[in-house]
């Protein structure tokens, strides 16, 4: 019966949707995480009859015809690159993207990867890092007696050394971005990969135009939205049970036959 083989493809996808829901969830309060959303397609049609022929020769045309689906697929598992909102935290060296824009470092094996948690450090040698000490890309070394770091809505990164009323610029933070940000490959660690999906990374100065600004002593918070996770997982879970009650209704058919074969 293709009933129980429909619903089945149902729950599964269902199954999927709740496990999308439940990541978002598990990450309501990471820095710069960005909610995810599953797609789902419909598979192929059987055709039980054709629209658009003659039902016998020099007949008139039927209008409709009759295809059954035969269940749904996931489509894609979309990561919402939607604006968090920005928290302060009285960090000197946290910075938040308001707009456009991911910043780079550079990963374990050489690779420039990109990221939106603006919680950044200083490794022994004063670089820039990130919270797993990743270097930032272009690479800045505060000096070793830095007393103040100051960092404009540009990206110039200022430093005041111990004994000097001035300050001095030490570099510059630079983003990028990209054409279609729902290609990116997440890798965990609030880190993604450029794909050939994604295109090439264009980047440029925090402020320019098509570019966000950046903020400091703050950072971006998850853009999950507790209450629309909620419901979204009520409606995943009752559909979950109505697929499951389609299996249960095919199944009973199923008996009846089999009884009244018998």
């Amino acid at each position: 019966m293709r009933a129980l083989a429909i619903a089945a493809t149902g729950m599964s996808a269902q199954q999927l949707n709740v496990e999308v829901i439940a990541n978002n969830i598990a990450n309501i309060n990471t820095t710069g995480f960005k909610r995810a959303r599953a797609e789902f397609t419909d598979l192929l049609y059987q055709t039980e009859r054709l629209q658009g022929v003659p039902n016998r020769g020099n007949e008139n045309i039927v209008p409709e015809g009759a295809q059954l689906g035969l269940g749904v697929r996931t489509a894609a598992i979309r990561n919402l690159h939607i604006q968090g909102t920005l928290a302060h935290t009285n960090n000197k060296l946290d910075v938040a993207i308001t707009g456009n824009g991911w910043l780079q470092v550079t990963g374990a094996d050489g690779e420039i990867l990109y990221t939106r948690a603006g919680a950044l450090n200083t490794n022994a040698t004063g670089q820039l890092v990130t919270v797993d000490g990743y270097l930032v890309e272009p690479a800045i070394t505060l000096p070793p007696d830095t007393v103040d770091v100051s960092i404009t809505e540009t990206g110039q990164v200022f430093a005041r050394v111990g004994g000097q009323a001035a300050i001095q610029q030490v570099g510059q933070l630079t983003l990028a971005n990209f054409a279609n940000e729902a290609g990116l490959d997440p890798l965990g660690g609030n880190l993604y990969r450029e794909t050939a999906a994604s295109g090439a990374p264009v980047t440029g100065n925090p402020g320019d135009a098509g570019y966000g600004t950046l903020r400091q002593f703050y950072l971006e918070s998850s853009n999950v939205d507790p209450v629309r996770e909620i419901t979204e997982l009520i409606q995943a879970q009752r559909a979950y049970e109505m697929n499951s009650k389609v299996i249960q209704a095919a199944d009973d058919m199923s008996s009846v036959v089999t009884k009244g074969i018998r």
